[in-house]
């Protein structure tokens, strides 16, 4: 009875101590005289260095949101830095000092390239991660900055892309693209005028990308976010279905670049 009961319990605790081995830190650091404080995610306990994603935020900053998907992305096996864009880990529940904070960045791209690179060399710099295998995420606003991140000619292996804005001041960046692209767009998406859409979709092509879109039916903007509803902001809405199917192509394509990880919690550990 003794054995069973400790089987038992094993199973139970199963779950939690896979989750317990992903640990998380703030990062700090500076980039033109502005403090930043990131958020990363890793398994401590697995061994051998492994694939980096950088999470790029939504135009809401540093909140829950992002530091949830950095530890989604750990629990796959994955290095996930959620980067600070703004600064100072600021984060706003307004929508009309998002759009200020997230303009300012979009209007000057060298700056938002300036601190979503500042952000990928401080992933390169964990040691659990293996530098030559790197990818970027981002989430409305944070798309811009996963895309202008490859745009800037980042060494990055996959850019994928959930409800992103396309626009690009300079198509041509695109040539600079090393990584293959994966955006993941709404089908009745308000936010993104579809002039950017076709506008994207030809610097692709012109610039010879591995790229795909994937369109999802019924879906409006920051359908990957379950707390999107909250704001009231029309056009804006999560979507279960959209989330889940986006989540798992980003997952198709890192096994495809990276190879399948190892979850967190079922790697060989340190201590065996």
């Amino acid at each position: 009875m003794k054995y069973v009961l400790s089987a038992i319990a094993a199973l139970i605790l199963a779950p939690s101590l896979a989750r317990a081995a992903v640990k998380t830190e703030t990062v700090q650091y500076q980039v033109g005289g502005t403090q930043f404080q990131s958020f990363i995610a890793y398994d401590d306990a697995a061994q051998g260095k492994r694939p980096g994603v950088v999470v790029f935020p939504e135009w809401w900053g540093m909140n829950d949101y992002v530091k949830h998907r950095a530890h989604m992305l750990a629990e796959l096996g994955y290095v996930a830095l959620a980067v600070d864009l703004f600064g100072n880990g600021k984060t706003t529940e307004d929508a009309a000092e998002a759009g200020k904070l997230a303009g300012a960045l979009k209007a000057d791209r060298n700056v938002l390239r300036q601190r979503a690179n500042a952000g990928l060399e401080q992933l390169k710099k964990n040691p659990h991660v293996d530098a030559a295998k790197l990818a970027t995420t981002g989430y409305c606003f944070g798309g811009v900055a996963a895309l202008e991140l490859a745009r800037s000619g980042a060494d990055v292996k996959a850019v994928v892309t959930f409800h992103a804005a396309l626009d690009s001041p300079d198509p041509t960046a695109g040539k600079n693209i090393k990584g293959r692209v994966l955006v993941c767009h709404g089908g009745d998406d308000t936010f993104v005028a579809p002039k950017d859409v076709e506008a994207f979709e030809q610097e692709m092509r012109q610039n010879k990308v591995d790229w795909q879109m994937n369109v999802y039916g019924n879906a409006v903007h920051s359908f990957t976010n379950p707390g999107a509803d909250k704001h009231g902001i029309p056009g804006i809405a999560y979507n279960a279905n959209a989330d889940h199917r986006s989540w798992q192509a980003m997952r198709d394509v890192f096994d495809a670049v990276f190879g399948a990880p190892t979850p967190a919690g079922d790697a060989p550990r340190k201590d065996r």
